[in-house]
């Protein structure tokens, strides 16, 4: 059997009989290989991202031997992969990949990455979910990223609404009825007495140095149960304010309510089991 593929045509040329010339003559299955190199690429791109878990467009560029750009993104949209919405968007990974928590977020060696899209598209989110809408800052808190510039943006583009509210603006949905929601509880909340200092944009140096001098004494999880504690007492979004005013993480002072919540459910109370002082030895006078 011949290793030849030849493809023939017939030519009539003047005065001379048909002549029957090879169009195309090489080895069955030469074009095996150029048909294996857009997989062979996916592929590499999978491993880099097992290994790596995400990257930039140059550094998946030097995986794949130096392709172009255009190459790189054409399989990136084949993996449906997905984008950062922290570092402009540089960064990249696959679905399968990234681990979001309960508030649609995932990172990885600080770069962030949303389950709602680009940093518009989660800031957008997070407002219409919470229940008293956000402030530059406080959303700027839970996303770990600048959201200031954004939030006009959205503002401008009429997905989001913006108000001045007891000093400050905050950030709320456009339907009408969650947006008076929001503005009700967000009052709400400011004009709560429980709280040393109610509104971290209206607490004096004084205060605020009181509060984090108090701190300072506790040790991670004494903090952790205390700003859990204020957070209760505020009620609905309590978390994010708390975690404003305290300067710590917002997902802390949830797991810090959490455990209070737990603790106060199960009958053996606080003390874990075993926990409490040694019983002493009683020394008895000799004789």
């Amino acid at each position: 059997m011949s290793l030849w593929n030849s493809s023939k045509i017939s030519m009539v040329f003047p005065h001379s009989e048909n002549v029957i010339i090879p169009l195309d003559a090489r080895p069955v299955g030469g074009n095996i290989d150029i048909m294996r190199t857009p997989q062979f690429q996916i592929d590499t791109l999978r491993e880099y991202f097992r290994d790596h878990r995400i990257g930039t467009v140059e550094e998946l560029q030097r995986s794949l031997a130096n392709p172009s750009a255009r190459t790189v993104f054409r399989k990136l949209e084949a993996l449906e992969s997905l984008s950062s919405y922290s570092h402009r968007g540089q960064y990249y990974t696959l679905p399968s990949i990234a681990r979001f928590d309960e508030q649609g977020l995932w990172t990885q060696r600080d770069v962030w990455f949303s389950c709602f899209g680009n940093l518009l598209d989660t800031a957008e989110a997070f407002v219409k979910r919470s229940e008293t809408g956000y402030r530059a800052v406080e959303l700027s808190e839970a996303l770990h990223v600048d959201c200031k510039h954004t939030l006009v943006e959205l503002v401008r583009r009429q997905r989001l609404e913006r108000e001045h509210i007891e000093g400050s603006y905050v950030y709320l949905a456009t339907d009408r009825r969650q947006r008076s929601r929001q503005r009700r509880l967000r009052r709400q909340r400011l004009s709560s007495p429980r709280l040393l200092v109610t509104n971290p944009d209206l607490a004096t140096d004084e205060a605020k140095a009181a509060i984090i001098l108090f701190l300072t004494g506790l040790d991670e999880r004494q903090r952790r149960l205390y700003a859990g504690l204020e957070s209760l007492k505020l009620g609905v979004g309590g978390d994010e304010h708390i975690a404003e005013l305290f300067g710590i993480d917002r997902h802390t002072v949830a797991r810090g309510r959490e455990e209070l919540i737990e603790a106060t459910e199960s009958p053996e109370g606080v003390r874990r089991a075993g926990g409490g002082r040694p019983a002493a030895e009683k020394k008895r006078r000799k004789s």
